[in-house]
């Protein structure tokens, strides 16, 4: 599972992100012709003919950094993948997601750096409190997430479980306006457009859904919300490519037995969500066509020696 990669002219090194170089080097350690095409790996899946040595890519977020660096990478080694696009970036009303960890990295030293003003700039004064009682949650999370730190892990408690929606914005402006960060400009270079996303499925890349609007808890929201998160973003995305689409990943992960049985009400072939760990609600690690374990780049960096 990628997310975020950086060069050193138009994208941005930050927290994960990795290079071109780096992302040739996996290849090459795993050894190209173990990377199965999206077909080939949901073909072997339905036939239960997957190897352990078998692997596939995948992409999230429908980022303009995998289009410009991670996509010549893999056209160099004939290698096909999985892209998973949010459709509300193709409309005129862009979430803010991916615009708030680019400000976090342009103009703070470090993320620790972005918590502390952003706790200052809340004035939450219970902020500790709040922590210790969600401590074991915390430490739930670090184990299904053990990519993030335990400060990375707090933020996102306090914006999940604390925050609204508009709490969460206006804290992130105001810093904005502090640090003359123009917005508008830099969120037009970080996604992807319609004409990338037609580009890649002419290239045989596998367009898959990854909700319209991207929530962060999927599993909170109503069926009826998410039966118009992915029906939406399934008919923006198949009106560009002019093909069926028949995969998907969750979110940030967050599904529930609601969230299945939309997908499954779609016509999906394969859905994938975001670590190795056997919840308590599955009874083995790939538990369903819908829930395919993933292993994010970052850990298995920390496992192989290149």
């Amino acid at each position: 599972m990628f997310h975020h990669f950086h060069d050193k002219n138009k994208h941005y090194k930050g927290q994960g992100s990795i290079s071109a170089n780096l992302l040739f080097k996996m290849i090459k350690y795993f050894g190209p012709k173990n990377i199965l095409s999206p077909e080939e790996f949901i073909n072997k899946y339905k036939n239960d003919r997957l190897k352990k040595s078998h692997l596939c890519f995948t992409f999230d977020d429908g980022l303009k950094c995998q289009y410009d660096i991670a996509l010549p990478v893999l056209e160099h080694f004939k290698i096909k993948a999985f892209f998973f696009v949010n459709s509300i970036n193709l409309t005129d009303k862009p979430i803010f997601l991916e615009l708030f960890r680019a400000f976090r990295h342009l103009h703070y030293q470090n993320v620790d750096d972005f918590y502390s003003e952003f706790y200052r700039v809340l004035n939450y004064k219970k902020i500790d409190k709040f922590f210790l009682t969600k401590s074991k949650i915390i430490e739930k999370w670090k184990k299904k997430f053990p990519f993030y730190s335990y400060s990375d892990i707090k933020f996102r408690m306090l914006r999940e479980y604390l925050l609204s929606d508009n709490q969460y914005k206006y804290t992130m402006f105001k810093l904005f306006k502090e640090k003359k960060f123009d917005f508008k400009k830099k969120i037009k270079q970080l996604y992807l457009n319609k004409k990338d996303i037609k580009n890649l499925s002419s290239l045989s890349h596998n367009i898959g859904l990854h909700s319209h609007s991207h929530p962060t808890l999927m599993r909170k929201e109503k069926k009826s919300k998410q039966i118009y998160e992915y029906k939406k973003n399934k008919k923006i995305l198949e009106d560009i490519i002019k093909s069926k689409i028949n995969s998907m990943a969750h979110p940030c992960g967050s599904y529930n037995n609601s969230t299945l049985n939309v997908l499954k009400n779609l016509n999906l072939d394969i859905g994938f969500r975001s670590t190795t760990v056997v919840d308590m609600n599955m009874n083995k690690i790939n538990n369903s066509k819908f829930e395919i374990a993933r292993e994010d780049h970052t850990n298995i960096l920390k496992g192989i020696s290149l």
